[in-house]
């Protein structure tokens, strides 16, 4: 059997299942205006219908549609409709959500869910990050801290990237080692809101202390409304 099927999803049950949804891309980054289409898999249920989730940081799951292979429309939950949200599908597992004229609001994650009728069992995919960029919107202030001289003790170098007064509470953030994407090491906090209403979250690089010695150039990269900005650090830039 599959390992339990979890996510971090506040307000709705999530439960171990024999079966994986599946959803791609991980990330989308729209520009305002544009139509943007997310894939559902639902692998082998025996229910076949797919909900569709929006939750933006922090907030509740908000209900946006449902649908399924032998109805002729689609379910809408509240605040949402066609023409702006629709879903097709093209078998009786593979769902789309597609939202037309995407704006800085429609930023969240969207998750898929359905009911596996073999066990009883709601089954919820991993989640797709929605983006809207829109020129206008002002970046989000970015700062890098070195590691401690305490933690270099330990051969560990732990780099940390705070992103302030984001429009809104999602964004996706890479780090870069010498301009080469890095994974391994790389843990990002949920956003919260600022007093001023904008958002702030902070990610961490974990890395050997040998790799700061190096000297390598660092970067933290974040993709939110106002497009991709980043900064960057090296040790020899850093007071000692």
């Amino acid at each position: 059997m599959l390992p339990a099927l979890c996510t971090l999803f506040t307000a709705l049950s999530c439960v171990s299942g024999v079966t994986v949804v599946t959803q791609n891309p991980p990330v989308l980054t729209p520009n305002k205006g544009e139509t943007t289409t997310m894939h559902c898999n639902l692998g082998t249920v025996t229910s076949y219908s797919a909900r569709w989730y929006k939750q933006v940081s922090g907030g509740v799951p908000q209900y946006v549609l449902m649908n399924y292979h032998g109805w002729s429309s689609v379910y809408y939950g509240s605040g949402f409709s066609s023409p702006k949200f629709k879903s097709t599908h093209s078998s009786k597992s593979d769902y789309t959500l597609i939202i037309s004229n995407v704006e800085v609001g429609d930023s969240a994650v969207y998750y898929c869910k359905t009911y596996d009728g073999s066990v009883n069992e709601f089954v919820i995919g991993q989640g797709i990050k929605l983006i809207v960029t829109d020129s206008a919107v002002p970046p989000p202030v970015l700062s890098i801290f070195p590691p401690s001289s305490e933690e270099l003790k330990s051969n560990k170098a732990t780099l940390v990237c705070v992103v302030s007064d984001m429009s809104t509470g999602i964004a996706d953030v890479r780090w870069l080692l010498d301009r080469k994407a890095v994974s391994s090491g790389v843990s990002t906090g949920s956003a919260e809101q600022q007093p001023n209403k904008k958002f702030r979250l902070s990610s961490y690089l974990s890395i050997e202390r040998s790799e700061w010695e190096k000297d390598k150039d660092i970067t933290c990269e974040v993709s939110a409304a106002s497009k991709t900005t980043s900064k960057s650090m090296k040790k020899s830039e850093c007071m000692d």
